[in-house]
């Protein structure tokens, strides 16, 4: 049977958007390579480290070597499984800048203001922790906060205030800028994720079929979508709509399946043999994402994880967790956080802190020092813009990957901001009775010099890749996508996933993701669209003269 509508991808937007519409009583096939999401690697939040670094788990994918960063490969992961990067990242969960959002609409995205999206970060969320007029109580997606138990958690919200910061209930609620509890993608002790909010719901209403395979081109009868071509165990097969295609396949994915398909800069498509359908030059243009280092410090006192850090305390937590759901397990252990500014004049936080009790790769795979504790540090909007490629017309084949990461000059400013602004809320009293020497970058580390050739060798990806496939007004010669996602210079095509955001957002990407597969959902269903929601942000006062006003 021909369903209504096929998603291609079965990450955070397409879990999302095949929900909102089987709910509405359509039918949806869904196209997924990836496979299952059962396990303890994926369900178990503090074993955050392992899916993203497992190729069951993860596209694979990394950087051309990176030039402004000593010619390394930055690794990119992409979700390959059910649940997509939800079920592979950090569970953090951040909604973004209000202003995030009006940029967005001063770029050509009507309809994507803070007022129009608010309503649909509501409509998808139960929040747990926090109460308020923008937070919802209803939806598919439990956001919850750790209980902070570790007296370091607590420390670090009470070092920001020290320091002169303001402290925020809610940083996806009215006020963003300051420090506060983190929240998470975490339920009943498991990872949230979106195949369990809304894929498994979706699934038990018979009207979504999961369709396995790879997606290797958009299927057209002239310039109208009707399906997609997919390659699996059974050979080559055409899964068909009988109204629309949505790709929801990421921001590297899914900029390749539209060149594949003959949407993209014509040169690039006649350069591969794929004959071009529409000369859209922003595909696979405008690629943004968030760089980090780790502020790395020793701890005084063994208050750290890193006492569990070890086969028997891992295999105590995981025990644990397997028999109750409860304990150290059941925690991102990203438990507070902080965004603030970085100088005067800057409107709205630049910067975001993710604040560990241990200091550790990301990877998973070293501790350094023994016991020691992390802020994950970087700025917010890079104005460095990359690409996406076609490596080959082989569809199998991963794309190139250029960011071009820290190639304007205002980026190490930035990020040398990141560093110092770093230090000094570390050394606030209430990191006095825990804080030993500077691991990393070093406390011989000070001058501009040192501080960027630190950068050049040890920034990592935060792995928020976005801005692909960007949305904007139909007559913008670089946007992919217009306002109501649909492909411009096709018809029953849209895009639904980070690829349409026109700039990246303050935080992690996964809620503005989901937001987007929520928010796409009423665009496709054409009844109208949630009553904006005219709750503005609590500004900083004397943003313009002040780089701080805690």
């Amino acid at each position: 049977m021909k369903a209504d509508y096929v998603i291609i991808g079965a990450g955070s937007a397409g879990c999302a958007l095949a929900y909102r519409l089987v709910m509405a009583g359509k039918r949806v096939d869904v196209v997924e390579f990836g496979g299952s999401d059962i396990g303890p690697f994926i369900q178990m939040p503090a074993a955050l480290s392992y899916p993203m670094n497992m190729s069951r788990y993860d596209w694979g994918f990394s950087s051309e070597p990176e030039a402004n960063l000593g010619n390394r490969r930055l690794v990119t992961p992409r979700g390959k499984v059910i649940g997509g990067s939800s079920s592979i990242n950090g569970m953090v969960f951040v909604r973004g800048h209000a202003c995030d959002y009006d940029h967005w609409a001063d770029q050509g995205a009507d309809g994507w203001s803070y007022a129009d999206v608010l309503p649909y970060f509501i409509r998808m969320e139960t929040s747990h922790g926090a109460v308020s007029d923008y937070r919802g109580t209803e939806g598919p997606l439990h956001v919850t906060r750790g209980q902070r138990k570790n007296p370091l958690f607590n420390a670090f919200i009470r070092a920001g205030r020290e320091a002169g910061y303001p402290t925020t209930e809610d940083y996806n609620g009215a006020q963003q800028e300051g420090f506060g509890a983190m929240e998470a993608t975490i339920w009943e002790g498991r990872r949230w994720s979106a195949a369990n909010a809304y894929l498994r719901p979706a699934l038990k209403t018979g009207l979504l079929r999961l369709r396995r395979g790879l997606a290797t081109r958009v299927l057209f009868e002239g310039k109208r979508a009707v399906g997609v071509e997919i390659k699996n165990a059974r050979g080559t097969e055409a899964v068909l709509a009988a109204n629309e295609v949505i790709i929801s396949a990421s921001s590297i994915n899914t900029p390749k399946l539209l060149m594949q398909s003959g949407i993209g800069p014509a040169d690039h498509l006649i350069e591969h043999g794929i004959t071009p359908l529409a000369d859209r030059q922003g595909v696979g243009a405008n690629l943004q994402d968030h760089l980090e280092i780790y502020m790395q410090y020793t701890a005084t006192q063994p208050v750290t994880l890193y006492k569990h850090w070890n086969l028997w305390g891992k295999g105590s937590i995981g025990a644990q967790w397997m028999a109750t759901g409860q304990g150290l397990g059941a925690s991102n252990q990203f438990e507070s956080c902080g965004f603030i500014r970085s100088g005067a004049g800057v409107e709205y936080p630049d910067i975001q802190y993710h604040f560990i009790p241990l200091a550790v790769r990301y990877d998973g795979k070293a501790a350094a020092e023994g016991h020691g504790f992390q802020a994950h540090v970087g700025p917010m909007r890079s104005k460095s813009r990359g690409t996406v490629r076609l490596r080959s017309a082989d569809p199998a084949e991963a794309p190139e990957i250029r960011f071009n990461y820290m190639s304007h000059p205002d980026d190490w400013a930035e990020f040398r901001a990141c560093v110092r602004l770093t230090r000094e809320i570390f050394e606030q009293k209430a990191f006095s009775e825990y804080k030993g020497h500077e691991i990393q970058p070093g406390k011989d580390v000070v001058s501009d010099e040192a501080i960027d050739a630190f950068i050049r060798e040890h920034a990592e990806s935060a792995f928020h890749p976005c801005g692909t496939a960007r949305m904007g007004r139909a007559d913008d010669p670089l946007a992919v996508v217009d306002p109501e996602l649909r492909v411009i210079g096709v018809e029953g095509l849209r895009v639904a996933d980070s690829s349409i955001f026109p700039r990246i957002t303050n935080g992690n990407l996964n809620a503005p993701s989901i937001m987007t597969g929520e928010k796409a959902a009423d665009h496709i269903l054409g009844a109208g669209m949630l009553a904006p929601k005219n709750l503005g942000p609590q500004m900083a006062a004397g943003w313009d003269r002040m780089q701080r006003s805690g």
